[in-house]
């Protein structure tokens, strides 16, 4: 793009928001956040904008929407602050709590004080796959994925995710899930304490 009106008007910065960029385009464009305030105040309003139209249009709102946001700007900050990019291991039915364990062994992926309901920090943010580790305190609501598949893996606490066709997967920790496409489900906590999981998103 020759100039910011350009790449404003392109659309990519939606998509960067959204998650939908490559990692070379998320490079370039965190790079440009630090060194072009045209293209941070974009960003922070299609931001806003998003949790926005969320909040209006949906009748309960979907508590993991504005902190997957604002987990993934977290994300490219750090990357573009040094982080080295690291490819989290595609969850399956033979995944251990140990393989994550250079992730989870950092100092900064705890949760901060102020947490409420849901929180999660990117460890892993490519094309096709968005890798989380993530707090619930209660739940998370009801939800159908046409375009993603969605696995967990539980580490700490427990909970009951339901399925649309009945089903009531009770998991603890150790305990891994996918949910097929096209499938609602909904996270209940069953712990006094937050279940912390390892949330995997792949584009189906």
């Amino acid at each position: 793009m020759k100039n910011s009106k350009e790449y404003i008007e392109s659309g990519i910065l939606e998509l960067y928001v959204l998650g939908l960029t490559s990692e070379e385009e998320n490079l370039e464009i965190a790079k440009l956040i630090e060194t072009n305030a045209e293209i941070a105040e974009e960003i922070e309003r299609i931001t806003e904008s998003l949790i926005q139209h969320s909040e209006s249009n949906a009748p309960d709102l979907d508590i993991t929407i504005k902190p997957m946001v604002l987990a993934t700007i977290d994300y490219l900050e750090r990357i573009t602050n040094g982080e080295q990019v690291t490819y989290p291991p595609e969850l399956n039915e033979n995944t251990l709590i140990s393989d994550f364990s250079s992730w989870l062994d950092r100092e900064d992926m705890v949760l901060p004080d102020n947490f409420v309901d849901f929180y999660a920090k990117l460890i892993g943010h490519q094309k096709n796959a968005t890798t989380a580790i993530a707090w619930l305190k209660f739940g998370a609501p009801h939800e159908t994925h046409h375009k993603l598949i969605e696995k967990f893996l539980i580490l700490e606490g427990t909970c009951d995710i339901v399925t649309d066709d009945g089903t009531i997967f009770s998991l603890i920790p150790g305990d891994y899930l996918s949910i097929p496409l096209h499938m609602g489900h909904y996270v209940k906590v069953t712990s006094e304490m937050p279940c912390k999981i390892i949330l995997q998103r792949l584009a189906a």
